[in-house]
C-alpha cells in the first residue's frame, strides 16, 4: 500500500513501529499536494517549511518516548477559520487577507499536543457562509471525484483535501451542515459533535449558538481517534461542557443488535434524488439485517428548520462580523474621507456578495419592529425543533437519513440560485439548531460516480452510539475507495 493511501490510524501505527518517519510522511503528502493542488485548490495556505520543521520536532519527541498516541506525526489540514499562531488565517475573505493570529484555537492546540503536523489552511466558503466552497475570495475548490462538480461547503477544502490524499485528515467547522455535507459530496467521513463538546475558542465565529468544530477523515476509526484528541473542557469558552465519557475509540464495535434506529418520513418526501433515497434506505436495510430495529416515524417541523436557521444564523453573523471594520486588522480601503467612509468602503470592498447578503438579512431581522416578528419567532421554532428531537430520542437510539437531497451539483449551479443552495441544507441544519451530534459517511455512488452520504443523528453527547452504528455499517459496506488520482 502506498503511504498516501493509508488511513491516519495506519500511518500513526507505522510511525510508532519505526516503519516510516514523520519526515517521510510529510514529504509524501507534500508531493501529492504538488501533483493535484492545481486541479483541486484545496488550500489557501500551504506551510511546507513549517511542516518539515514540525516533523523533525515531533520525531524527536516520538523517539524519546514522549509521544505515543495514534495521531503522533500524522499530517493534518486545518480549515481557514481556525486560528493558528503565526500562520495566515483568512476565513477565505479579502477582509482578512493578511491576518496572522498571535494564538491558536484550542482544538488546534489539542491536536498539536497529540503530535499532529499541520500542513496548512484549507479553502472554504467566505466566513463559512455557503454550501459549495465557491464564495471564497481565493477561488473555488473542486471535487476530487469530478472536478466539474463542487466539493460542498463550507468545509469543502478540508473534505476535498482528505478525498484527494492532500492530507490524512482535516478539521472543519459545522454551523448548518458544513462538515457533513462536504463529507457526503467528497465520499469521506465527517462528524459534527454535540454543541459544547469541542471548544470554540479560536474559531472565527459565524453563528455562535450553532458553530461546532469537528473532524473529516477517511474512515470511522480515524474519526473516533481525532474526536478523542480534540475534545476537552475549556474555561476560555463559556459554552464548553466538562467532558464525561470521551473514550470514543471504545465505541468501535461491530454490533447494532437491538439498537433502535428511526427513519424520519419527512426526509424522504419531495425533492430528494431517487438514487440518494435508494442508497440511504439500502444502508438502513443492511443495519436491519445485523439486528437493528429499524422503523419509520414522523419528525415534525422539518419545513420550518430552514427559515428558523437562516434567521438565527444571519442575525448572529451580522453581530459577529461587526468587528471587521478596517481599523485593527485586515483589509482597509485606500481612499476614504473620514471614519464612516472608511468603515463603509472597507467592508463593502472586503466582504463578498454572500456575506453581505447574510449581514443585511441579519441586521434586518434584529432591527426594531422586526425583532419580535422574525428573530424571537425563530428562537421559539428552534426550541420546538429541540423538543421534537427529544421526543424522537425517547424512542430511538439513532436517527438515520440522507445528508443532502442530491449528490454534488455542478460548479456554478448553486450560486445562480441562493435559495436553492439554502434548501440543500434541509437535512443538516435542524441538528445544529438542536445542538445534536451528526455523522456523515459514504453509502454508495450515483450513476455519475459521485458519492452519496448517509447521515446518522444522535442525542446530545451520544457520539459513541453514532460511532458504533457507523463502524458497523462501514464493516458491512467494505472499503469505499478514493477518487482516481
Amino acid at each position: 500500500m502506498k503511504m498516501i493511501d493509508m488511513t491516519a490510524a495506519e500511518l500513526g501505527a507505522a510511525i510508532q513501529k519505526k516503519e516510516v518517519t514523520v519526515k517521510e510522511a510529510v514529504e509524501a503528502v507534500l508531493d501529492q499536494i504538488k501533483k493535484s493542488e492545481d486541479t483541486y485548490h484545496c488550500y489557501v495556505t500551504i506551510d511546507e517549511e513549517g511542516a518539515l520543521r514540525q516533523a523533525q520536532e515531533v520525531q524527536k519527541r516520538i523517539d524519546a518516548g514522549e509521544l505515543k498516541g495514534p495521531l503522533a506525526g500524522v499530517p493534518v489540514a486545518i480549515k481557514d477559520n481556525l486560528c493558528t499562531e503565526g500562520m495566515l488565517t483568512t476565513c477565505s475573505s479579502k477582509i482578512l487577507y493578511n491576518f496572522v493570529p498571535t494564538f491558536s484555537a484550542e482544538a488546534v492546540l489539542n491536536l498539536q499536543k497529540a503530535g499532529a503536523v499541520i500542513l496548512g489552511k484549507t479553502n472554504m466558503d467566505e466566513f463559512a457562509m455557503g454550501s459549495t466552497t465557491e464564495t471564497s475570495a481565493f477561488g473555488v475548490t473542486r471535487n476530487p471525484w469530478n472536478p466539474e462538480h463542487v466539493p460542498g461547503g463550507s468545509s469543502g477544502g478540508s473534505a476535498a483535501a482528505v478525498a484527494a490524499g492532500e492530507c490524512f485528515y482535516a478539521l472543519g467547522s459545522d454551523t448548518g451542515g458544513s462538515i457533513r455535507q462536504p463529507a457526503s459530496f467528497c465520499g469521506v467521513v465527517g462528524l459534527k459533535p454535540t454543541y459544547g463538546r469541542v471548544s470554540r475558542y479560536g474559531l472565527i465565529a459565524y453563528g455562535s449558538s450553532l458553530d461546532q468544530i469537528g473532524p473529516l477523515s477517511r474512515d470511522v476509526r480515524d474519526c473516533a481517534m481525532i474526536l478523542e484528541a480534540i475534545v476537552s473542557h475549556d474555561p476560555k469558552d463559556s459554552t464548553s461542557v466538562p467532558c464525561q465519557d470521551s473514550d470514543f475509540t471504545s465505541a468501535l464495535v461491530e454490533d447494532v443488535k437491538g439498537m433502535r434506529i428511526g427513519i424520519p418520513r419527512d426526509y424522504f418526501g419531495e425533492g430528494i434524488d431517487p438514487e440518494v433515497k435508494a442508497a440511504v434506505l439500502k444502508a438502513a436495510d443492511a443495519l436491519k439485517e445485523k439486528g437493528a430495529l429499524v422503523e419509520e416515524f414522523d419528525l415534525s417541523l422539518v419545513e420550518y428548520a430552514i427559515p428558523a436557521y437562516y434567521t438565527i444564523a444571519a442575525a448572529e453573523a451580522s453581530s459577529n462580523l461587526e468587528r471587521f471594520d478596517g481599523i485593527k486588522y485586515g483589509y482597509r480601503t485606500e481612499e476614504y474621507e473620514g471614519l464612516h467612509s472608511m468603515y463603509k468602503k472597507s467592508r463593502s470592498e472586503g466582504f463578498g456578495p454572500e456575506v453581505k447578503r447574510r449581514i443585511m438579512l441579519g441586521s434586518f431581522v434584529l432591527s426594531s419592529g422586526y425583532y419580535d416578528a422574525y428573530y424571537l419567532k425563530a428562537l421559539r421554532v428552534k426550541a420546538l425543533i429541540k423538543k421534537a428531537f427529544d421526543q424522537a430520542f425517547a424512542k430511538y437510539d439513532v436517527i438515520l437519513g440522507p445528508v443532502a437531497p442530491t449528490t454534488a451539483p455542478r460548479l456554478g449551479e448553486s450560486l445562480d440560485d441562493p435559495i436553492k443552495m439554502y434548501l440543500g441544507d434541509i437535512y443538516t441544519i435542524s441538528v445544529n439548531l438542536a445542538g445534536l451530534p451528526g455523522l456523515s459517511m459514504p453509502c454508495g455512488r450515483d450513476a455519475k460516480g459521485l458519492p452519496i452520504g448517509l447521515q446518522l443523528i444522535g442525542d446530545c453527547f451520544q457520539e459513541k452510539k453514532l460511532i458504533q452504528t457507523a463502524y458497523t455499517y462501514e464493516k458491512i459496506r467494505g472499503a469505499f475507495g478514493r477518487p482516481e488520482a
